[in-house]
């Protein structure tokens, strides 16, 4: 199918080497933007740059060229875009929905409930404002308005965000932008139109929706791909020390994606190179062979 509108992308974060789950996910997302003849896009997410593994990125890039992935336009880099987040968190500050907030973790842990993923904050600094003298994060007002949307692979998902989420930080006491901030801002600058990703990531989209309709921005449709765990049953990541991607056999670990997929490629596949490989695959790609 031919949509040269489509524009992808894959946003990995540099806190360490790709593994086979982060693979996936570029596998996934360079794919289906292929099959559509779109645009596929690369951002390097370093906007923690607390979490920052020194040259990760730079190794990243590396990896993809080796496994024939070439993204279309130039790397944008998040440590700078703070401007551009600044700028987003103004417009929604001037439409009086952000707050400072000085709770610690154990003072939100003491008061809250749990909700789909973590503790939903109270509104503790929202009913007794804070202080903006005192180190503060910054906080975004949300409601109890469904938001719901169809996701490609997996259907409608809703939420109700105050109820399930609760009022979520935008900008960290630190001063470090939030991924869901950022996230959104970027995505709308890339005139992002589809965002294919690992499913642990299907239960924030909400909250980028509601920002995404509070900036006035238009929301990308969303695919969210299944998560790679290990024997334990644990999301594959660099905290459960993953084995990384190994840049020297690079066509048996994208055969293996495929398999992962559900894409049933060929035999011969395995048998000939990265660039045959990437021929077949695009040709090939059908969402609904993925089991989820």
């Amino acid at each position: 199918m031919i949509d040269l509108n489509y524009r992808g992308r894959f946003a990995p974060s540099p806190t360490g080497p790709l593994h086979f789950g982060s693979l996936v996910a570029a596998v996934g997302s360079y794919l289906d933007a292929k099959y559509h003849h779109g645009k596929w896009l690369v951002r390097i997410e370093d906007v923690d740059s607390q979490r920052e593994v020194p040259g990760a990125a730079s190794e990243i890039l590396y990896l993809l060229e080796r496994l024939g992935m070439e993204w279309d336009e130039e790397v944008v880099y998040q440590s700078q875009r703070s401007e551009a987040y600044f700028e987003a968190l103004n417009i929604l500050s001037k439409q009086g929905l952000i707050y400072p907030c000085t709770c610690s973790r154990k003072e939100i842990a003491d008061s809250s409930i749990m909700g789909l993923n973590g503790r939903v904050y109270p509104g503790t600094c929202l009913k007794n404002p804070a202080s903006v003298k005192k180190a503060h994060a910054l906080r975004i007002h949300t409601n109890n308005d469904l938001i719901q949307f169809k996701d490609i692979l997996n259907g409608i998902y809703s939420q109700r965000l105050k109820r399930d989420v609760g009022d979520f930080v935008l900008r960290r006491v630190d001063g470090i932008y939030a991924y869901q901030l950022a996230v959104v801002v970027d995505d709308a600058a890339q005139h992002i139109t589809h965002v294919v990703r690992g499913a642990d990531l299907l239960e924030s989209t909400p909250r980028q929706i509601f920002l995404q309709q509070l900036l006035d921005y238009p929301i990308p449709q969303y695919l969210h791909l299944p998560v790679v765990t290990d024997a334990k049953g644990e999301k594959l990541s660099k905290q459960t020390n993953a084995t990384p991607v190994n840049s020297l056999n690079t066509l048996t670990q994208l055969v293996d994606v495929l398999h992962f997929l559900g894409q049933k490629p060929p035999v011969e596949i395995s048998e000939g190179d990265v660039a045959s490989f990437w021929q077949w695959a695009q040709q090939n790609w059908r969402v609904n062979l993925i089991v989820h």
